[in-house]
Order: structure tokens, then C-alpha cells, then sequence
């Protein structure tokens, strides 16, 4: 899998909350670190990547992620990029989170993984804009 079609992968993987397809995607050990808008994080365990941090955390057990609105790919220089934006529920509450992702590949997967992400913003009233 290049490293486009790695980073669509994640994305789908998170948006559909599939922690196996999560684990399969990232190396052991994987170098992570993630900035979000109250908290600093690292880790090196996959498991604790996606269970600890992004499942057990970000997107806890009740928040639904309800669509994946957006996902672009590319590069820059020798990194991969990803970005991503999600509808998420969270009781009767709809927001937008976004998320930049930049990660390498050793082998068929992420070795080394940076995330930034926007938080939970609250979404304007109807359909969020695609794109």
C-alpha cells in the first residue's frame, strides 16, 4: 500500500472507530505525538496510540462519528500528509473535528505519525459543508 492510499486507510479506519484496521495501519513501535487543544501527546505502543489515546480519549465510546466529510493526501518533501475533517455526535450535539495529519512509512506501515487537531467545534445549523 503506498503511502497515499495508507493515510485514506487511516482515515476511513478512524472515522468508522475500526481499531483492528487502526492497529494493522501502525508500525510496533510506532513514533507518536499529537497536539490537541488542551493536551500533549506521546506514546510508541500502537495499542496505546488507539485504544489509550484516539479511541479511548479523542473519540470516546459515545461520541458517534457520524460521516467522514473530507480527506486530502499528499507530500511534502519526504513526509506523507493527511488531512481529514469528521461529523461527530456527542449526545445532541453535532461538531466538526479536523485533523492534520504528516507520517512515514517503513514498510507497509506508519512508523512515525504527527497529529494536529482543531478539537470538537461546534457545527453550523443544517448539513456541514463538504470539502
Amino acid at each position: 500500500m503506498n503511502g497515499d492510499a495508507l493515510g485514506a486507510a487511516f482515515a476511513r479506519a478512524l472515522a468508522a472507530k475500526d481499531r483492528d484496521t487502526l492497529h494493522a495501519l501502525l508500525g510496533d513501535p510506532v513514533d507518536f505525538k499529537a497536539l490537541t487543544p488542551g493536551a500533549h501527546w506521546d506514546a510508541d505502543d500502537p495499542g496505546e496510540v488507539v485504544d489509550r489515546i484516539i479511541l479511548g480519549q479523542w473519540f470516546e465510546p459515545g461520541d458517534d462519528i457520524e460521516r467522514l466529510l473530507h480527506v486530502a493526501t499528499g507530500r511534502v518533501g519526504d513526509r506523507e500528509h493527511l488531512a481529514y475533517r469528521l461529523q461527530v455526535r456527542t449526545g445532541s450535539t453535532r461538531y466538526l473535528v479536523e485533523q492534520q495529519v504528516y507520517y512515514s512509512v517503513a514498510g507497509e506501515r506508519i512508523a512515525w505519525l504527527r497529529i494536529l487537531c482543531s478539537g470538537f467545534r461546534p457545527a453550523p445549523d443544517g448539513e456541514p459543508p463538504e470539502g
